[in-house]
């Protein structure tokens, strides 16, 4: 009886429900699949079916039309202004990825449907007997959590997860200033892409460069601000430094003030006609200008040095705060068997510190390795390097991605870069995560 039940409603939602006399719960399933229904013959389909539009798949539905288009990425192109009837490969793909995820939602409650009608019909076999009312009352209850979150998951799914998507198909796609949609027609072709940017030397070698310096950007970047921060911070609450908070007030303000402000005025600092150059002059100390940004050894050095000077006061305040909390009765034991103020900050306060701010450490280089704000609005990538392919001396693989999806319209190879990039980050940050006590502890 329970496996016909479930038959029934697999079928026809909400039928089995009403075998087992629960008559709310079988309208709601019902209305649920009427609705599915609708939406598919609304949106085309029912056109379709009175001769309204030519017979085809893109004058279907929603759900039709968005799946025949994300596997065929349309058949065709619009060569001339004169096509009337053509195929945007772009937009099917997002149409079926939209359609798809909709699809998805409606899946979780037929699976619910068949799984409803089968337990109940179960407990019914039991003896047991459960109104329609009481059941809605036990979801509630139960799922109150799920039901909650459930409209800012819808917005997840639409606005975050669906973008990533497309973005992740588009290194499958021939997606590139070659073939612009609708004009031409985006095609897949596999992992042609990943083979391109892996065999061919000119992709091969620009890949590598920006790679090398991506990463020794990212460490770099991390750790001089984490050096003068940890050097501030141990100066600061050092018992021979008077009004702590005024310093400590002061040195924030680097943090305070708006990056993007910052970044932009030391890059008229260091520009060729720059307060830096002019005082250098001035002072006699050169006798032409410096291209700073020009330069490739000048330039990486003042993307380190402007990012020590935005990120060291976070690190500042964050080993001040592992400072205070640290216990002073182990302190004085250790002067009472002879250890020196050297001997206790190396054995004592040093391992303490690196032990909470480690996993923070590693994150921080997570983020520099992203860190697309300073190379874009400080060097621009610059100086370019004519060995490689749209980027420059201190492009980062993510303002590479920038040139490649904005400048050059390279989508598919900005795709690989991004799942590259993902890859990274994700494996750093899951380390990461997976290392820590509230992790292990769960």
């Amino acid at each position: 009886m329970a496996v016909l039940v479930a038959v029934m409603s697999a079928i026809i939602w909400g039928s089995g429900q009403m075998v087992n006399r629960q008559y709310i719960k079988a309208l709601f399933f019902f209305a649920i699949q009427m609705f599915l229904i609708a939406i598919e013959l609304g949106t085309g389909t029912l056109a379709l079916l009175m001769g309204h539009v030519p017979l085809h798949f893109r004058n279907a539905g929603l759900f039709t039309r968005g799946i025949w288009g994300i596997i065929t990425l349309g058949e065709i192109e619009r060569s001339s202004s004169a096509v009337l009837v053509y195929d945007h490969s772009v937009m099917l793909m997002l149409g079926g990825l939209i359609a798809l995820a909709i699809l998805l939602a409606f899946f979780v409650i037929y699976q619910w449907n068949i799984r409803d009608a089968y337990t109940t019909a179960k407990k019914m076999e039991r003896g047991e007997v459960e109104s329609s009312t009481s059941y809605a009352k036990r979801i509630l209850n139960d799922s109150f959590e799920y039901i909650a979150i459930a409209p800012g998951l819808a917005f997840v799914v639409m606005f975050s997860l669906i973008p990533i998507a497309f973005a992740f198909l588009a290194a499958f796609t021939n997606y590139n200033s070659h073939n612009i949609p609708p004009r031409h027609l985006v095609e897949w072709v596999g992992f042609q892409t990943f083979r391109d940017v892996f065999n061919i030397p000119v992709w091969n070698t620009t890949l590598v460069g920006v790679f090398q310096w991506t990463i020794i950007w990212a460490f770099a970047a991390t750790f001089a601000a984490f050096t003068v921060g940890f050097l501030q911070a141990i100066l600061i609450n050092s018992k021979f430094v008077r009004h702590p908070k005024i310093w400590r007030g002061i040195l924030i303000i680097p943090w305070a003030v708006p990056a993007i402000l910052t970044m932009l005025l030391f890059r008229n600092f260091f520009v060729t006609s720059g307060v830096i150059n002019q005082l250098l002059l001035n002072a006699g100390i050169i006798s032409s200008p410096i291209s700073f940004l020009g330069s490739v050894g000048w330039s990486r050095a003042i993307l380190i040095i402007v990012n020590t000077w935005l990120g060291f006061p976070w690190f500042m305040v964050l080993v001040t705060g592992v400072m205070a909390t640290l216990n002073q009765e182990i302190y004085e034991a250790a002067s009472i068997d002879g250890a020196n103020r050297f001997q206790q900050f190396k054995s004592l306060t040093f391992p303490t510190i690196m032990a909470a701010v480690a996993p923070l450490l590693i994150m921080s280089v997570a983020g520099n390795f992203n860190n697309f704000g300073i190379v874009f609005f400080l060097t621009g990538g610059g100086p370019q390097n004519p060995n490689y392919i749209m980027a420059g001396y201190t492009d980062i693989l993510i303002t590479w991605v920038y040139k490649l999806t904005l400048d050059h319209r390279m989508y598919n190879f900005a795709s690989v870069m991004s799942i590259f990039i993902f890859i990274i980050v994700a494996t750093v940050s899951g380390w990461n995560l997976l290392r820590t006590r509230a992790f292990k502890e769960d």
